[in-house]
């Protein structure tokens, strides 16, 4: 992915073939190319795949576009929130009971550290306990555990990892889109 502060290598995930297969063709329609990250959360996460952000005015409302078609959740428990996890967007609880992914739009992960102590609260929500090696990634690494359970992981940031960083800190407006825009310039598949 070619974004407007550099490049970012991502890999997509075997186990989630409904979401792999969906972002490759759509990777291949060149239907990210220019989109807006639209919704950027320090510490938080960074969110792209509004069809309606291309040559968006700054008052144009965003995150409500999609190709018209939402994805069945493919949740996996061996799938956390670490940083740069990179997962389907998806409508409310209340809207959304089945936990229906967006059909292009996505978020990646940065997060913050969570020591192990404060690990217990999300794991009653996820409905499973943390492996060591989670509770590792949560502590040194960082995340949102909040979402575990709750949204579909299909890949990762191999690379570019300073990239989402960049891009989660710059300013941003009352509704969470980037003062200056951030651009998705393209992306391309890599084998």
């Amino acid at each position: 992915m070619e974004t407007s502060k550099g490049e970012v290598l991502i890999k997509l995930y075997k186990e989630t073939p409904k979401h792999k297969a969906n972002f490759i063709r759509l990777i291949q329609e060149k239907f990210y190319d220019s989109l807006l990250f639209h919704r950027v959360i320090k510490d938080f996460m960074i969110q792209g795949g509004d069809p309606l952000s291309k040559n968006a005015s700054r008052y144009k409302k965003l995150g409500v576009g999609g190709p018209g078609y939402t994805l069945d959740a493919e949740i996996k428990p061996q799938f956390i929130h670490k940083k740069g996890i990179l997962a389907a967007a998806r409508q409310p609880d209340e809207d959304n009971p089945k936990l229906k992914s967006s059909g292009s739009q996505f978020y990646i992960v940065m997060g913050r550290r969570y020591p192990r102590k404060y690990m217990s609260q999300f794991e009653e929500k996820r409905g499973s306990k943390y492996t060591e090696k989670e509770l590792i990634a949560y502590e040194t690494l960082g995340g949102t555990p909040h979402l575990d359970g709750q949204y579909t992981i299909f890949g990762e940031v191999m690379r570019g990892l300073d990239i989402i960083e960049a891009i989660c800190s710059v300013p941003t407006n009352k509704a969470n889109r980037p003062s200056k825009d951030v651009y998705i310039l393209n992306m391309k598949l890599i084998k």
